[in-house]
Parts: C-alpha cells; sequence; structure tokens
C-alpha cells in the first residue's frame, strides 16, 4: 500500500459536490476555502456537523483531527442558544414580546404610604435673630476731687461722678494740688452695692450710693434740690437717723453726714461734695480697672456694667414691627436650652455720621447705612439661674411674629398641588381616598393652616411616608 492510500484510509465518507472542505491547519478563524473564500467558521462547522467528517487533502504529513473544532463549535452554538433564551425571557418580562399579562398584579398600593390628622391647634410664627449674652452696656467711672476737700470750685457745674466727667488736666498745678492718691481698688468681677467702696483715695472709702443725681455740689446745712434727697436717702438706707428724707438739709442731715463720714475715713465737716460718693441706678459688677494703688486719684478709675446678665441685639430694620416694650422672646443658649426673655429698652438706630455710626459728617458707605438700619434691643431674663455658668455668649433669639389661634392645620407635606392651581389634602376613609380643595393660612413648625368645605377636625390625609 502507497503512502497516500495509508493516509487517506481513515476517511468514512466523501465530500459531497459543493460543499464546503475543511479549513487548512493554522488557517485564522472565519477564512473560507480556496473554492468558496465566502463561507465563514460558523457556517462551515454547521455544515461539517450535518455530514460525516471529510479526510482532508494528503500532503505527505499528518493532518490534524477535526474533532476538537467540532466540538468548540458546538460549545459556541449552546452558549448562543442561553443567551437567547435569557435575552428572550427579560423581553417577556418586560412585556416588549406581546400585551399586557391580564393575571398580573397591579403596580404599587392605591393608598396613600402614611397618614396624618387633621389638628386643631394655636400656630406661631416667628423670627430668630441674633444676640449677645453678657452684662450690658460697660460705663466707666471718674475720679471727681479729692474727698472731704473743698469742692465748692464744683458747686453748681453739673459734673457727674461717673461716665463723661471732665478729666482733670494731669499737667495743671491744680490737678496736682487736688488730686488725692488712689489707696484700694477692687478686683475685676467683684459687685458693688449700695454703700460698698468703689475705691479709695487717701485711705477714705468712697462708697456706691444710688440714685439718678449725681453728687455735683457741696451740700450743707440749708441746701435744697435733688441731690439732697438723694443724699438722704441713701443714708437712711445705710442706717443713719436724725432727718427726714427729703429735699432740704438740716442741721439733722449734718449730723448724720459726720457719723457717715467719721464712719468711712474722713474728716468730719458735715457737709457732702463731689469726691464723697459715686452713685448708679444699682448695684454695679466691676468689667475692669482702669488704676491701681499708688496712682492719683484722677481720670477713668475703673469700668463697670449691671449685675445681671442681658442679651443685647442689633435688630434689623424689617423686623422693627415684631418689638415692643414688653415683647416676650425666647433665647436659645449655645447648648441648645431655651430661657424666656422680655425686651425691656429699644433704641434709636444711629444716623449716618454720628459717632455711633462710625461715620464722620454725612459722607456714607453700605457699611454705615447697614450699621444705621440696626435697632438696638435689650431683653432682661427674669430667671438668671436658667442662663448656667454663661458670662458672654452668642445667643439666638425668637421672635414671635404672628399668632393663630384654634385654627386646623396638616402637615406641610400632605399639600398636593392642583392642576391649574390651588392646593388639596388626599382624605383617607375607609371606602378609599378623594381629593379636597384647601385654603392656606399660616405656615408655623412644619404645619400649614387649612380650610374649606370637607375640612374637619381628625379627618386623615395622606403624607408620605
Amino acid at each position: 500500500m502507497t503512502g497516500r492510500e495509508t493516509t487517506e484510509e481513515p476517511a468514512t465518507g466523501h465530500r459531497s459536490p459543493g460543499a464546503p472542505g475543511p479549513v487548512a491547519a493554522g488557517a485564522p478563524a472565519g477564512a473560507g476555502t480556496a473554492g468558496d473564500p465566502g463561507t465563514d467558521t460558523a457556517a462551515a462547522s454547521a455544515a461539517t456537523a450535518a455530514t460525516p467528517a471529510a479526510t482532508p487533502a494528503a500532503t505527505g504529513a499528518d493532518a490534524p483531527a477535526p474533532a476538537p473544532r467540532r466540538r468548540r463549535a458546538r460549545t459556541a452554538l449552546v452558549v448562543v442558544a442561553a443567551i437567547g433564551v435569557a435575552a428572550a425571557a427579560g423581553l417577556a418580562a418586560t412585556g416588549a414580546l406581546g400585551g399586557e399579562n391580564p393575571r398580573a398584579p397591579a403596580a404599587g398600593p392605591s393608598g396613600p404610604a402614611a397618614t396624618a390628622r387633621v389638628e386643631r391647634t394655636t400656630l406661631t410664627s416667628s423670627e430668630t435673630v441674633q444676640g449677645t449674652l453678657g452684662y450690658g452696656d460697660v460705663t466707666t467711672v471718674q475720679a471727681i476731687g479729692p474727698p472731704g476737700g473743698d469742692a465748692s470750685a464744683d458747686a453748681g457745674t453739673g459734673a457727674p461722678a461717673q461716665n463723661g466727667a471732665p478729666e482733670p488736666d494731669p499737667g495743671g498745678d491744680a490737678a496736682g494740688e487736688g488730686a488725692g492718691i488712689v489707696t484700694w481698688m477692687p478686683d475685676e468681677g467683684t459687685t458693688i452695692e449700695r454703700g460698698d467702696t468703689v475705691y479709695a483715695v487717701d485711705g477714705a472709702e468712697i462708697p456706691l450710693f444710688y440714685g439718678e443725681t449725681p453728687l455735683y455740689r457741696t451740700l450743707a446745712d440749708g441746701s435744697e434740690g435733688g441731690d439732697v434727697e438723694m443724699l438722704e436717702r441713701n443714708l437712711a438706707k445705710l442706717g443713719y437717723t436724725g432727718f427726714t428724707v427729703d429735699a432740704t438739709y438740716t442741721p439733722g442731715t449734718a449730723a448724720a453726714v459726720s457719723a457717715w463720714q467719721a464712719d468711712t475715713g474722713r474728716e468730719e465737716t458735715g457737709a457732702a461734695g463731689p469726691g464723697d460718693a459715686v452713685t448708679a441706678d444699682g448695684a454695679r459688677r466691676v468689667a475692669g480697672v482702669q488704676t491701681w494703688p499708688g496712682a492719683r486719684a484722677e481720670g477713668a478709675v475703673l469700668d463697670w456694667t449691671g449685675t445681671e446678665r442681658v442679651v443685647t441685639v442689633e435688630l434689623d430694620a424689617q423686623f422693627e414691627d415684631l418689638v415692643r416694650v414688653g415683647t416676650q422672646a425666647a433665647i436659645e443658649l449655645p447648648n441648645g436650652t431655651a430661657v424666656d426673655g422680655e425686651v425691656t429698652a429699644i433704641g434709636t438706630p444711629p444716623t449716618a455720621g454720628s459717632p455711633a455710626s462710625g461715620g464722620a459728617g454725612g459722607g456714607g458707605g453700605e457699611g454705615e447705612e447697614d450699621e444705621a438700619a440696626a435697632l438696638p434691643l435689650r431683653l432682661e431674663v427674669a430667671r438668671q439661674d436658667e442662663l448656667g455658668r454663661y458670662q458672654a455668649a452668642p445667643v439666638d433669639v425668637v421672635l414671635s411674629a404672628d399668632t393663630r389661634e384654634d385654627v386646623l392645620a396638616v402637615p406641610v407635606n400632605a399639600l398636593v398641588a392642583r392642576q391649574g392651581g390651588g392646593y388639596a389634602v388626599q382624605k383617607v376613609t375607609a371606602g378609599g381616598t378623594e381629593y379636597v380643595p384647601v385654603e392656606l393660612g399660616m405656615f408655623a413648625d412644619g404645619l400649614v393652616e387649612v380650610s374649606g368645605d370637607g375640612v374637619a377636625e381628625g379627618m386623615s390625609v395622606g403624607v408620605p411616608k
């Protein structure tokens, strides 16, 4: 038997006329035969799977058996078929291959996700503004003349014993001769009450008297006026007697003054002068000390404030109609707690060009206009203990803008916009739901006032979950 015959002997069939021949070993996938260049691998594989395998042409070398390629072709066909089945299933699920399944369940619930009740309540709208917690305005105490000295030069000048008093000329002989030496000063944070020492000069105590009229002149037997009454009232409160509290300085008053002078370490003259006491409308807290023992008793001595913590607000002019003296407000502290406050003073906004506004004579920038539009407010807190240990802190002040009592309200998210305008709520009953048109009123605290036919207290309405 020849080599050619030996090579062809394993063949079990023959290629029918026109059938594609086998792909030569090493040919690229998809390449056709020499006799049929347009036939691709897939077609060839399909044809090969349908007919017995043909023996490749003898070349003098053994050709690889075609069985592995047929297995790969079958695997590809199985994968393609599986993909096709999955795609068809997906299309059927989305309805792309036909109409809806009449037995398919309805999409989504027919009612709302959650419900709420129409409630009868009081709504209060408010504005929150920024404020500052502290001890209020700081004022400066000035030293006025030597205590117990000849104050006749100051008589009738009206120079107050504190804020705004003229400072003596430190270079003048009068200043050098008249001013004593500071011998004691209080500590910062000290509370000074009626009769307590504000500072001491040459060993003499300068006490605090309560009153609106300062000691601005020398008072002696026969003097009359409001400053006399202020002096007598304070002496009476401190326990001195022998006089009647009125506007007339009598010998009894002079005797009481002499006793007071002896108790405070000064010469017993029976007359009172500008350097003998400092006046204020109540107790004071020392905010800062501006002099020290050993210095001349002239000029600024110390700064002080009130003793109770207050809240100050620079209110934007657009909210001016929300406040008046007596307006109640909630004050929210940095730790999140709230305390009750009351507006006790309303100032006037500074005008552009005034010292308070930072301007100078009428020129003005945007900053000056903004500051001029602010309205100063002062709020007092009756329950000081509720402020905790805060001495100075930024706070939020909640001002009530308007209040509506005995109104029906629903959560804001219960509103449903209607076509053509307006709003409705989705009324929920055992038998189903319906949309009820409503008129809107005040919005406050996540609620909105509603009214209209069919709206009743306790009615169940749909809201988002």
